[in-house]
Formats: structure tokens, C-alpha cells, sequence
């Protein structure tokens, strides 16, 4: 139960610095300031439940494609939250392509190190030898 409270909070973090950035960087990327959290729930849930589903029917029908499973998991996220909320717009073919790539690409990094950032103590204390009680 820990693992899951711990792998959505990592995945939300994610999500919402990879948006940030997508919408910094884009002219045609635009997420309301009101419907952040919004948008950012619903990308998440999107991923979550799409995302077994899109990596069983590509292992199944196309493996070869494997490898760009999370891509197609992001770009459909992006699809559905757009089309479940007017919070997020995206405008233009060029801005659909980046836009999933950033969001993409900053939730590989932030799943890589928000954990190391967030549970530093955890990790650290994981890591360190404990100490053997003395026999009595």
C-alpha cells in the first residue's frame, strides 16, 4: 500500500513538472492556471488506466514497438485530458509531437530522481548497515 501511495505521489510530481515545462516551452501548449490540478489529476488517471491497456495490446500485436509504449501512453493521456476538460489546450501537429516528448522525457527524469529527492532519508537508512544488538 506504501509502494502505491509512494509510486502516485512520484507519478503526479512527475506529471505536473513535465506539463509545466510542455507549457513553458510551447506557444500552442496553454494549461489553466485554475485547472492545473485538474489537468494534472486527469493525465495521471489516464496514464494509470491506459497505460496497461496500450502496453498488453502492443505486446500482444506489435512488439516491435515496445520501446515507444510510454510515448503512445503520454500522447494518448494528452488526447484524453484534452478531450475530458478545457483546462489544457493543444494547438498545432508540431506542438501535439514536443509536447509529448517534454512531458515524456521530464516524467522518465522526474521518476528517476524525485525518489531520490523525496526519500533520501528512507534510501539512506535502507542503505546503511544496521547496528547487530549485542548478545546477552
Amino acid at each position: 500500500m506504501i509502494r502505491l501511495i509512494a509510486t502516485t505521489v512520484i507519478e503526479l510530481a512527475a506529471n505536473a513538472i513535465g506539463l509545466l515545462i510542455a507549457a513553458w516551452l510551447l506557444p500552442g501548449f496553454s494549461i489553466g492556471v485554475i485547472g492545473f490540478i485538474i489537468v494534472v489529476a486527469l493525465f495521471t488517471v489516464a496514464k494509470f488506466i491506459l497505460g496497461p491497456l496500450i502496453f498488453k495490446l502492443s505486446f500482444k500485436y506489435v512488439r516491435a514497438l515496445n520501446g515507444g509504449v510510454a510515448l503512445a501512453i503520454t500522447f494518448v493521456g494528452l488526447v484524453v485530458t484534452t478531450w475530458l476538460t478545457t483546462h489544457l489546450v493543444i494547438t498545432g501537429f508540431t506542438t501535439w509531437v514536443l509536447s509529448t516528448l517534454i512531458v515524456w522525457l521530464c516524467g522518465v527524469l522526474a521518476s528517476i530522481l524525485l525518489p531520490l529527492v523525496i526519500f533520501k532519508k528512507a534510501l539512506a537508512e535502507r542503505r546503511s548497515p544496521r547496528p547487530i544488538p549485542p548478545v546477552v
